[in-house]
């Protein structure tokens, strides 16, 4: 065991350990954020989706020993008070969910593409998408849900702005 020092959402967390238990995990039963869920324990499915410095990654098979010292962000840090992240309120005006398992998955993984490329087209946003696995087959509501996103976040031109 050791004590191992976490930086998740914007907040600081110390947790005593293997350095080998994965990162969802610890996330789950240790620090109750459970918005990451469980699906196939290989990285596959993207259903722990979490961003590690911005970036997507799957924290079944991520060693929470190998994260100390990076920030961690999970589905339960994009809100920002009462308001919802523009993905997670693009999901929900877009019905991208059924049975939801999936969702924050999916939903990290756009936020880390967003980040990446604000402006991803329908074959952008699916490559990237790749690797998140939906049961319920809602694929084409989700890319739908992204590019309405990927619109809210876009900065507003000026009206009368030369072009």
């Amino acid at each position: 065991m050791s004590t191992i020092h976490l930086a998740i959402n914007d907040k600081s967390y110390s947790v005593d350990t293997d350095p080998q238990t994965s990162l969802l995990t610890v996330l789950r039963e240790h620090l109750d954020l459970t918005g990451s869920k469980y699906g196939c324990g290989e990285g596959q499915c993207g259903a722990c989706t979490v961003l590690i410095d911005g970036k997507a990654q799957r924290s079944c098979i991520t060693r929470v020993g190998a994260v100390s010292g990076k920030q961690i962000t999970t589905i339960e840090g994009l809100a920002k008070g009462n308001r919802l992240h523009p993905v997670q309120q693009a999901f929900l005006d877009e019905g991208a969910m059924q049975c939801a398992y999936c969702t924050s998955g999916m939903i990290m993984s756009a936020v880390a593409l967003l980040q990446k490329n604000a402006g991803p087209d329908e074959k952008e946003i699916i490559d990237f998408m790749d690797g998140n696995i939906c049961r319920c087959g809602t694929y084409s509501r989700i890319v739908r849900a992204i590019q309405k996103a990927a619109k809210a976040q876009a900065p507003a031109v000026a009206k009368g702005a030369s072009r």
